[in-house]
C-alpha cells in the first residue's frame, strides 16, 4: 500500500518543535507512520480574499490533475500490453539538480520533495503559479487525447486486419492460404470458385458437386486447406454457370466464398499489415537514432535533439536504468513525470493555502509527511486528533453539520483539526 498523509500543524516556538512532537506521539510506543519533513518554500501569501477563492480552485485543479496523472498511467500500461509488469518501473518522477535530473520512484520523490523554482517561480503569485500548473496540465491530457486517438486507429486496424487472418474458413482471408496455381486465370469461358465445406459433409462434397450446375469442369476440385471445423475446396467451371452453382452449393450447405485471385491487392494487403504491426512497434520499441552515455550501471540520455549540440552550460542529463523506447512511451514517460510533480506541487500548494487561512499569519506552520501501513491509520488517526485537537474543539461539530465553510472546502475534502490531504500513489486499475 502507498497511501501519503500530507499534513500540517502551526509552529510551536519554532517548527522544529511542531516536527519533535509529532515524532514523539506517531514513534514513541510503535511506530505509526514513516515521517518525512515536506519541504515548502516561502511563497507569496497574497490577499485574504484571494486565499478564500483559490483554496476552492486549487481543490478542483488537484481533482483534475490527479485524473489526468491516471489517465497517461492508464494508458501506459494499455500501450505495454504483455509488458504490464514492467509499467511500475516506467511510472517514474524527475527529480534533482538543475544540472542533473534523475528519475525517481514516486516514493522516493515525494519523501524527498523539492519545490521546482525553474518551472514554478516562487516570485509569482500563487494564482499565477496555479494558473501555470493548469495550462501544463491542460496541455497534457489534450495531447493525450490525440495521441491516444491515433495509436488506437492504429491498433484497431491492425486488429482488423488480423482478425481477417484468423477465425474460421467462412470469413477469413483467404490470401495467405491459396496460391497463384490453385486458380484458372486469364481464360475468357473458365473460373474457379472457393467454396467451404463442413467436415462431415467431404463425402457429399465429391459425389455432388460435379452436378451443381452444367458445365462444371469433372475432377477440378482440390482440397486447399482445412480448419477444425471445414475445409476450403476450388472448383472450375464455366462462368455462365456461377449462379446456378452458387444457388444449388447452398441449398446443400456448401458455401462459395466471394473471391478474386488478385496477386496485386494481396500483396497491398500484406504490406499493409506489415506496415501496420511495423509502425505500432515503433511506438514503444527503442529507435537507434538516440544518443546514450553508459556511466557505471546507469545509463544517461541526453535532452537535446539527434542532430543538435547543445551549449556545454545548457547540458542536462537524466539518469535512469532503462532502455531505450520508442515515441509513444517515452512520451508517456516524460509527462506522466510532468503531470505527477505538478500534482504534488497542487498538493503543496493547498497546503499552503490552507495553513495560512487557518493558522493565520505571519507563516508558521510545519509541512509533514506521513506514510502509514493499513493496520496503524486508526490509531494513527486518533493520536493526531489527540495531538491537535485544541486547534479546533469545534471540529467535530463542524463534521456532523456538513457546514460550508468558504475555504475549507468541507463538502469536498475529509474535515480534521490540523491541515490535511492524502496522496493516493496506487495509480492503476490493477495490480502489478
Amino acid at each position: 500500500m502507498t497511501e501519503f498523509w500530507l499534513i500540517s500543524a502551526p509552529g510551536e516556538k519554532t517548527c522544529q518543535q511542531t516536527w519533535d512532537k509529532m515524532m514523539a506521539a506517531t514513534t514513541r510506543s510503535n511506530n505509526l507512520s514513516a515521517n518525512h519533513k515536506f519541504n515548502i518554500p516561502d511563497l507569496k501569501v497574497g490577499t485574504l480574499d484571494v486565499l478564500v477563492g483559490l483554496s476552492d480552485e486549487l481543490a478542483k485543479l488537484d481533482s483534475f490533475v490527479e485524473s489526468v496523472v491516471k489517465k497517461v498511467a492508464q494508458y501506459m500500461a494499455d500501450v505495454l500490453e504483455d509488458s504490464r509488469d514492467k509499467v511500475q518501473e516506467n511510472l517514474l518522477a524527475n527529480g534533482g539538480t538543475v544540472m542533473i535530473t534523475t528519475q525517481l520512484d514516486l516514493v522516493t520523490y515525494i519523501t524527498r520533495f523539492q519545490w521546482d523554482m525553474a518551472k514554478y517561480p516562487i516570485k509569482q503569485s500563487l494564482k499565477n503559479i496555479s494558473e501555470i500548473i493548469s495550462k501544463q496540465v491542460t496541455q497534457i491530457d489534450n495531447d493525450l487525447k490525440a495521441r491516444a486517438s491515433a495509436y488506437n486507429n492504429l491498433k484497431g486496424n491492425l486488429q482488423n486486419l488480423e482478425r481477417k487472418n484468423a477465425g474460421s474458413l467462412l470469413t477469413r482471408s483467404l490470401a495467405d492460404i491459396v496460391k497463384k496455381d490453385d486458380f484458372v486465370l486469364d481464360s475468357e469461358y473458365l473460373i474457379t470458385l472457393l467454396v467451404v465445406v463442413p467436415k462431415t459433409a467431404y463425402t457429399d462434397w465429391q459425389k455432388t458437386y460435379e452436378t451443381l450446375a452444367e458445365m462444371v469442369v469433372p475432377r477440378s476440385s482440390n482440397l486447399l486447406f482445412e480448419d477444425n471445423d471445414s475445409g476450403l475446396f476450388s472448383v472450375t467451371l464455366f462462368m455462365k454457370a456461377i449462379d446456378d452453382f452458387k444457388h444449388k452449393a447452398r441449398e446443400n450447405k456448401f458455401t462459395v466464398r466471394d473471391f478474386q485471385y488478385n496477386e496485386e491487392e494481396m500483396k497491398a494487403d500484406k504490406e499493409e499489415m506489415t506496415r501496420l504491426s511495423t509502425d505500432k512497434k515503433k511506438q514503444f520499441v527503442t529507435s537507434s537514432g538516440q544518443k546514450t552515455l553508459t556511466t557505471h550501471k546507469s545509463t544517461c540520455i541526453l535532452l537535446f535533439g539527434r542532430d543538435r549540440k547543445p551549449a556545454a552550460s545548457k547540458k542536462r542529463y537524466v539518469i535512469c536504468n532503462c532502455s531505450l523506447q520508442g515515441p509513444l512511451v517515452r512520451w508517456l514517460k516524460v509527462n506522466f513525470s510532468e503531470a505527477f510533480i505538478a500534482w504534488i506541487h497542487i498538493k503543496a500548494l493547498r497546503v499552503f493555502v490552507e495553513s495560512v487561512l487557518r493558522y493565520g499569519l505571519p507563516v508558521n506552520f510545519q509541512a509533514m509527511l506521513l506514510q502509514p501501513s493499513k493496520k496503524t491509520m486508526k490509531k494513527l488517526r486518533e493520536v493526531l486528533n489527540d495531538l491537535y485537537k485544541h486547534l479546533d474543539s469545534s471540529a467535530a461539530a463542524i463534521i456532523d453539520s456538513a457546514m460550508d465553510i468558504p475555504g475549507l472546502n468541507l463538502s469536498q475534502q475529509e474535515y480534521y483539526p490540523y491541515v490535511y490531504y492524502k496522496i493516493d500513489c496506487n495509480l492503476l486499475d490493477f495490480k502489478v
